[in-house]
C-alpha cells in the first residue's frame, strides 16, 4: 500500500541587512577587486587593443527637383526632413561595390570590398541636409587618403551623387585631414568598466558565500533556520576567556583552574625545598 506524503519545499528567506553587513565587512575586498579590475582593463586596452582614427568630409547636396527611378520628388531649402530622407540614398551609393571598388583601384586601397566597407560610413551633419564620409583606420595617413578619394569619386558628375540622382549637385564644404588623436578606444571608459565589473563580481562572491554558509554560529541562527523546532538548551563554552562565555560558567571555571595551578605549583616548591634542606 503507497503512501503519498506531501513535498515540503523549504524556503529561505533573505536578510537585507545581513547582507549589505556581509558587504561592508568585506568593504576591503570589493575595493581590492575593483582596482585590480581597472588595472587589468587599463593594460588591456593598451597594449592589446589597436587605436583607430576617423577621417570625415563634408558635402552638401543642392536638389531641386529629383527623379529616383519612378518617384519624383520636389525639394525645397526648408524641406529639411526630405533632405534628410536623402541622406539615406547618398549612404547607399556611399557604400556601394561600383564606389568602393573604384576608390580602391583608384587610390591602391590594400582592403578589399568587405574590408573596406567596414570602415566607412556616412550620414547627415546634424539636422542639416549636409552629407558626412567618416573613414575610420589603424593608420590616420591612410583614413584621411581614403575619405578624400571617396569626395571625388562622390562629387563626380558622371558616377558620383549627381550622376544617379538627377537634378542634384555636388559641392565640397570640408576635405578630410589627418586626424592627430586616435577616436578610439577610451581608456578612461574602458578603466571604469573593468573597476565596475570588479566591484559586481566581488558583491557575487560575498553575497554567494553569505547565502550558501549553512554554519551555525549562535543560538540565533537555529531560531531562525528552525522556527518550528524548540531549543532545548545549550552548551556553554568552558574554555572562554575571562570575559564570561556562556551565563558566565567559562570565568568560573577560568578562575578554579588557575586557583588550582597555583596551589599544586606552591607545594610542589615547598617539597623540594624541604628536600634539599635535609
Amino acid at each position: 500500500m503507497a503512501i503519498n506524503q506531501p513535498n515540503k519545499q523549504e524556503t529561505q528567506e533573505i536578510d537585507l541587512l545581513k547582507l549589505l553587513k556581509e558587504l561592508w565587512k568585506h568593504a576591503w575586498l570589493i575595493v581590492l577587486a575593483a582596482f585590480l579590475g581597472g588595472v587589468a582593463f587599463f593594460v588591456y586596452t593598451l597594449f592589446f587593443i589597436t587605436p583607430q582614427y576617423q577621417s570625415t568630409a563634408l558635402l552638401y547636396v543642392n536638389n531641386s527637383a529629383l527623379d529616383i527611378g519612378s518617384t519624383k520628388v520636389n525639394i525645397t531649402s526648408g524641406d529639411i526632413s526630405a533632405s534628410s530622407s536623402l541622406i539615406d540614398t547618398y549612404v547607399v551609393i556611399l557604400k556601394s561595390r561600383t564606389t568602393l571598388e573604384r576608390a580602391i583601384d583608384e587610390l591602391a586601397i590594400p582592403y578589399a570590398y568587405d574590408e573596406l566597407v567596414k570602415k566607412v560610413s556616412g550620414g547627415s551633419e546634424g539636422n542639416t541636409p549636409v552629407f558626412k564620409i567618416t573613414v575610420t583606420d589603424a593608420s590616420p595617413e591612410m583614413a584621411a587618403t581614403i575619405c578624400n578619394g571617396l569626395v571625388e569619386i562622390m562629387v563626380d558628375k558622371n558616377s558620383g551623387i549627381s550622376g544617379i540622382v538627377e537634378g542634384s549637385s555636388v559641392s565640397v564644404v570640408d576635405y578630410a585631414v589627418v586626424p592627430r588623436k586616435a577616436s578610439s578606444p577610451s581608456y578612461m571608459k574602458n578603466t571604469a568598466i573593468g573597476m565596475l565589473l570588479g566591484v559586481v563580481l566581488a558583491c557575487g562572491i560575498v553575497i554567494l558565500r553569505s547565502l550558501m554558509d549553512s554554519t551555525i554560529r549562535d543560538e540565533e541562527f537555529l531560531l531562525e533556520k528552525y522556527k518550528d523546532i524548540p531549543l532545548l538548551s545549550t552548551i556553554p563554552d568552558l574554555m572562554e576567556d575571562s570575559k564570561g562565555g556562556y551565563y558566565g560558567y567559562g570565568s568560573a571555571y577560568g578562575r578554579q583552574s588557575d586557583s588550582a595551578r597555583k596551589s599544586s605549583a606552591t607545594s610542589s616548591s615547598k617539597t623540594d625545598k624541604s628536600e634539599s634542606e635535609e
